[in-house]
């Protein structure tokens, strides 16, 4: 017999009798009956569980109890781990040992046997650090059962050799490949297919549904129950997959495989090398229009200047003479049909995302060091997302410790054209009003005076010395995070670590491990970091997080706005910052044990009216403008 809900979570339940001092809390089983009753009459839920109410297991026992088939969507592939192997295989102990459970990954984390071998006989580059990684690869492709690149250490997670041992759907052989017995891709997918629950990332899931990523297509439509963790990241990401994107590193690599290609089975058709180098020059030559330092921009102004569109008629002649010669040797070989296939897609899109004069999209185009991507992003996806869930007689669940704005869901809602979505806030478990102290510090200078950031490093001084370090420092841009750094350094014997000095997770174990450091972080810091227990008591923040009106899709948002008669600033920007910010706020009590002080040096908290609304969205913490009484609170603890 079926076990209820109820029964699941009570004191002496199966999860209390598998899970060592599990104890449900009452949010936590108002949770997990809402998602049951979602499940059963079919329904979708958008509910907020405040930090600590446990609403993995909230989600997962009620979904695992109906015996459907089931997919969980997490925002990174790191969260996905961690779900996958902690929290998954107790409540599958619990409730359902024999349970298949599959994780899925994106194609580009797992090996790809036809590239690594043809990429190993005609290496693209030459240098020491290629080949040996390249080396490295080859040695662990014959011990990995999976091909998941997680499991390979020996290089660097961005090694240049990573897009040259993976395919991507536009590289991908298919049924035509000479390895498909042994693809990763392939029985990673199967393994999924056959499971009952698979965990999979939001960036996969709508590289999915917009049907950019074949094979994986037939999961979706299969899934009874689809549960979407740190849902509050969905809008932009769905955003993002419903449009066009053109990449120049696609263009270099396509230009690095017909180079392989002539080198090993077509040497008598020269002019296929020069046009395919030809291609490689022009397309890197027009990266270098674009300014030296990485950056984003609005792509319908920067196109209309003389050098982008003298690159770009470049750009279009080397497509030209490269189609011309690659017709010639169609059906030559598996490889080459491929290849023109992938150079009739980048055509297309080359196009596509140069039409600018659409309207109902941002077109924007940001670069990397060498590399440049032009976009094209629709400003609402409502219709199509919520055409879809409506279709899909599937039960969805959106679930983060940040989705509503003053106790609102229509912000989410509306953006992703659920209407009829059930909403559900449950409050943290946590004593706020006992564990933690906030504080707007009084005559702080306005976040656009020039006196803030001296300001800033000023007090945060004074605070890290109150709190022996234990500190984050979260900050809006990497300059102001740079020049505090610069401020402290010397000024203090307690250790600094700054975000970019090496990875994210590598930072956070050095943070725990000393005990009485200091972090220095951006955007990735906000959301997604745990530390628990005395290594964290102070959370500092520069100021309200808005995004910069400059940024492309929010000020094509804002236009769009304004045309409907309604207040961007009111509309767009003030939801995004109030869900940024809770995530901030968020890192500082993790446990019903922790305690810790809050100071955020925005003066427009108290001084403006809508700051009211960025307060009531906050946890109950103890109020304070006096950063005295926050100095003598963090010596005690």
């Amino acid at each position: 017999m079926k076990q209820s809900v109820q029964q699941c979570f009570s004191d002496n339940g199966a999860l209390a009798k598998a899970i060592p001092g599990f104890k449900a809390r009452q949010s936590q089983l108002d949770m997990a009956n809402a998602v049951a009753a979602t499940i059963k009459d079919k329904k979708q839920l958008v509910v907020e569980a405040g930090t600590g109410t446990g609403k993995t297991f909230a989600y997962l026992a009620p979904a695992m109890l109906e015996g459907k088939k089931i997919i969980v969507s997490t925002g990174t592939k790191a969260l996905q781990e961690q779900l996958f192997h902690r929290d998954l295989p107790l409540v599958k102990q619990a409730l359902k040992p024999r349970m298949k459970t599959a994780l899925l990954k994106g194609r580009a984390n797992y090996l790809c046997l036809y590239r690594m071998i043809q990429n190993g006989q005609h290496p693209p580059f030459d240098d020491a650090d290629f080949v040996t990684d390249l080396s490295k690869v080859r040695r662990w492709s014959s011990e990995t059962d999976s091909g998941d690149l997680g499991e390979l250490t020996s290089i660097e997670e961005n090694s240049r050799v990573i897009p040259f041992v993976t395919s991507s759907v536009d590289n991908c052989l298919g049924k035509d490949c000479p390895n498909i017995g042994e693809c990763h891709v392939l029985n990673a997918r199967k393994r999924a297919l056959d499971a009952d629950l698979i965990v999979v990332n939001h960036h996969l899931f709508f590289a999915d549904m917009s049907l950019k990523d074949t094979g994986f297509g037939e999961l979706i439509p299969a899934a009874d129950v689809i549960i979407f963790d740190e849902a509050h990241q969905i809008p932009d990401i769905a955003a993002e997959y419903f449009g066009e994107h053109f990449s120049s590193r696609q263009v270099f690599e396509l230009c690095k495989d017909i180079q392989a290609e002539y080198q090993v089975n077509l040497r008598d058709v020269t002019q296929l090398n020069k046009a395919a180098q030809n291609l490689e020059k022009n397309i890197l030559d027009m990266r270098l229009v674009f300014a030296i330092d990485p950056e984003k921009g609005n792509w319908r102004e920067k196109v209309k200047q003389d050098n982008i569109q003298e690159a770009m008629r470049l750009v279009h002649k080397s497509f030209d003479f490269l189609y011309d010669v690659l017709k010639m040797v169609v059906s030559r070989t598996e490889a080459i049909d491929s290849c023109f296939e992938r150079l009739c897609q980048l055509r297309g899109k080359f196009d596509r995302v140069n039409s600018i004069q659409e309207t109902g999209y941002s077109y924007w185009y940001d670069t990397s060091k060498r590399h440049f991507t032009l976009h094209t992003t629709p400003l609402s996806i409502a219709d199509k997302f919520g055409a879809f869930v409506e279709e899909s007689e599937a039960s969805w669940v959106f679930t983060s410790a940040t989705v509503s704005v003053d106790e609102e869901f229509d912000h989410f809602t509306s953006l992703l054209g659920l209407p009829e979505a059930r909403t559900q806030i449950l409050g943290s478990p946590f004593d706020y009003q006992k564990q933690a102290l906030f504080c707007v510090p009084r005559y702080f200078p306005e976040p656009n005076d020039k006196a803030a950031v001296r300001a800033f490093a000023e007090l945060a001084l004074e605070m890290i010395e109150a709190s022996k370090g234990r500190a984050f420092l979260l900050f809006t841009s990497h300059r102001v995070m740079t020049m505090v750094g610069k401020m402290l350094d010397g000024n203090t014997k307690l250790p600094l670590l700054m975000q970019g000095t090496t990875s994210k997770r590598l930072l956070l174990e050095k943070f725990t491990k000393l005990k009485h450091a200091v972090l220095l972080g951006t955007s990735s810091f906000w959301e997604g970091v745990d530390v628990r227990g005395d290594a964290l008591s102070l959370v500092m923040i520069d100021k309200l997080p808005f995004a910069s009106p400059d940024e492309p899709l929010l000020q094509a948002r804002m236009e769009d706005c304004k045309l409907k008669g309604q207040d961007p600033f009111q509309q767009v920007q003030i939801p995004q910052a109030v869900i940024s910010l809770k995530q901030g706020v968020g890192r500082l009590i993790r446990d019903v044990t922790d305690s810790g002080a809050l100071v955020i040096c925005d003066p427009r908290l108290v001084t403006r009216q809508y700051g009211e609304v960025f307060m009531r969205s906050l946890p109950d913490m103890r109020r304070t403008r006096d950063t005295d009484l926050v100095k003598q609170f963090l010596t005690t603890l």
